[in-house]
């Protein structure tokens, strides 16, 4: 049987988050708000054109993303490492609302590989999202990330 994929997987996620827009922003392009859900070090604040170090300690594993686009309370777009791009898109839904949108795309590969990335990703970024909403909302920190995989810490 030959395995092939048709089209690109192009994984997307959202999230309701109760809280202003710009508090749901700075918390992506902000490290010390970032680290609470996400990564655990990077060399600094997003900005539009900046190439920034994200890093998972824990995992022994980095990623050095380039800041393609930046739009102030609305949208972020980075290329990773690996070419894959991510976009965050921000919808303020009322003073207190905020919908997150998360797209991944330019996953490579043969088939069971595209594949396995697209469900990775899918995963990952929806336990970011649940990882802010807790942050945010109710001052928790949940430690997703660091859970996920126990057995792989170093």
């Amino acid at each position: 049987m030959n395995k092939s994929i048709n089209t690109n997987p192009l994984v997307s996620t959202e999230m309701l988050i109760r809280k202003p827009v710009n508090i749901v922003f700075e918390a992506f392009i902000e490290p010390d708000i970032t680290t609470k859900f996400w990564f655990t070090k990077s060399s600094g604040r997003l900005s539009e054109g900046k190439k920034v170090l994200w890093e998972w300690e824990m995992y022994g594993v980095s990623d050095e993303i380039l800041v393609k686009e930046l739009e102030t309370n609305k949208r972020i777009l980075i290329q990773s490492s690996n070419g894959t791009t991510v976009e965050w898109s921000f919808t303020s839904r009322n003073n207190n609302e905020t919908m997150v949108n998360i797209t991944n795309a330019g996953f490579t590969g043969n088939a069971d590989e595209v594949l396995n990335h697209a469900i990775d990703a899918m995963g990952g970024y929806t336990m970011v999202l649940c990882g802010l909403k807790a942050y945010l909302e109710h001052g928790i920190l949940l430690n997703l990330v660091a859970d996920k995989a126990p057995d792989f810490h170093l």
